[in-house]
């Protein structure tokens, strides 16, 4: 048996060929880890890698994020029309198994450890079901390395690590708690560790700078003593890490220290809006914008960088939002400019409420990624949360903005400041 598992490329600005950046695809080497023996897998990243339609394959499956679907829609099709059995998965696939369904044979609902081995063994008897629904959340004990033997690795940070599933926080934007339910899950510290251990040595030979590793839990830091734990046990292999976390670490000044020693040098913090309003709207309790300047100190008193998360298009938002988020960035010196349209993201509680006061118009899932409008803001139109949005990341990107946020006296770091002058290539290309 042949597989064949494809990431899809994204149609809109995000995900596309222009980016200078490419995360790697953490879940289809996962998902080969998780097939049989027997099967011969090939992966091919739709980003990087040309997909021959007429590949000699007995099933093609597919990751679908929201931005992605209208371009895995195409890809499956073209699969379908010559006979060849197609599988969708992935967390847009789950919340719109529907919309999904005509462009499949059999769609992965949830987490895949215990259906896909299922849905492979039935695919050999000739006993392809239409839906594979996970039973429940999967014990995180055991699982397996992804199969990165499988890619071409010509990504930066080189692999991508989890360690827990899901996020303990509710925010009525994100989609993590919908698809991995309300429990947040660990892995074993040591299973980490080994994985870890496994890929420096695999790496030696494939990847310079292959000592950043990204772990891409949606809050690595979520619990704070099972984070130290972790920390501690990463120390003695000397790796450099990024990770997500909350605004919260900056209170912990042991485990700033402890991350710090571990090799964290940077995480992606969501302070999504400078207007308490917005986050009490959203259910981001733990944010408190009066305490954002000082969190950023603490976190950058130890090394720690961040790139700074903000939406824009919130309901308490009108056009000053933009240069008042930019020039908090500059003034608290935020390493990294991450900004985008607040985007209704199917089975999120932000979609269902936009639906319900009928202000989505534009329902092309290529555009939901957070480069443009989709939904009408109440303080401003859709155009002129456009046109922010891009003055706002053709301003942090600038030069001189650059130099505001990433040279100064007590946070200099030659890495991030080169960093941003790549990423504004990025941005050039994207606006």
């Amino acid at each position: 048996m042949k597989l064949l598992l494809i990431f899809p490329m994204g149609k809109g600005r995000v995900m596309g060929k222009h980016s200078f950046f490419k995360l790697v695809p953490l879940t289809l080497p996962y998902i080969a880890a998780l097939t049989p023996e027997d099967v011969e897998v090939t992966i091919v990243d739709d980003l990087v890698d040309e997909i021959d339609f007429g590949a000699d394959v007995d099933l093609v499956g597919l990751t679908v994020l929201t931005p992605l679907a209208p371009r895995a829609y195409e890809i499956a099709d073209r699969f379908r029309a010559r006979g060849v059995k197609v599988v969708l998965g992935g967390v847009h696939v789950t919340m719109c198994p529907q919309e999904a369904a005509p462009h499949a044979d059999a769609l992965v609902l949830g987490e895949a450890e215990e259906t896909w081995p299922k849905l492979v063994k039935d695919f050999k008897k000739g006993r392809l079901k239409k839906y594979y629904r996970c039973p429940g959340p999967p014990d995180l004990k055991g699982i397996p390395v992804p199969r990165w033997d499988l890619l071409k690795m010509r990504y930066l940070p080189t692999y991508s690590v989890q360690t827990s599933r899901g996020c303990p926080h509710d925010c009525d934007f994100c989609s993590v708690t919908t698809f991995f339910g309300g429990k947040y899950r660990l892995r074993p510290v040591e299973d980490v560790v080994n994985e870890v251990q496994t890929l420096i040595e695999s790496r030696r030979q494939k990847a310079p700078l292959g000592n950043i590793f990204f772990f891409n839990d949606d809050n690595i830091f979520a619990n704070p003593s099972h984070s130290k734990r972790l920390f501690k046990a990463l120390t003695p292999l000397r790796i450099k890490w990024l990770g997500q976390a909350p605004i919260t670490m900056a209170w912990n000044e042991e485990l700033l220290k402890i991350g710090a020693d571990s090799g964290c040098i940077g995480v992606l913090i969501g302070f999504e809006s400078l207007s308490q309003r917005n986050i009490d709207k959203m259910g981001k309790r733990i944010n408190k914008v009066k305490e954002y300047e000082e969190a950023i100190k603490r976190i950058h008193s130890y090394g720690i960088k961040i790139m700074g998360s903000f939406m824009f298009g919130l309901d308490e938002d009108n056009k000053g939002a933009f240069e008042r988020v930019v020039r908090f960035m500059e003034k608290t010196h935020i390493d990294v400019p991450g900004l985008g349209i607040a985007t209704p993201y199917p089975g999120t509680r932000f979609y269902k409420r936009l639906r319900r006061e009928n202000r989505i118009f534009d329902n092309d899932w290529a555009n939901y990624d957070s480069t443009r409008s989709v939904h009408r803001p109440l303080r401003m139109s859709p155009q002129e949360a456009d046109e922010g949005l891009i003055w706002a990341w053709k301003r942090t990107t600038s030069v001189p903005s650059i130099f505001k946020r990433t040279v100064f006296p007590s946070n200099r770091s030659l890495f991030y400041f080169l960093f941003n002058f790549v990423f504004r290539q990025t941005v050039r290309r994207m606006f």
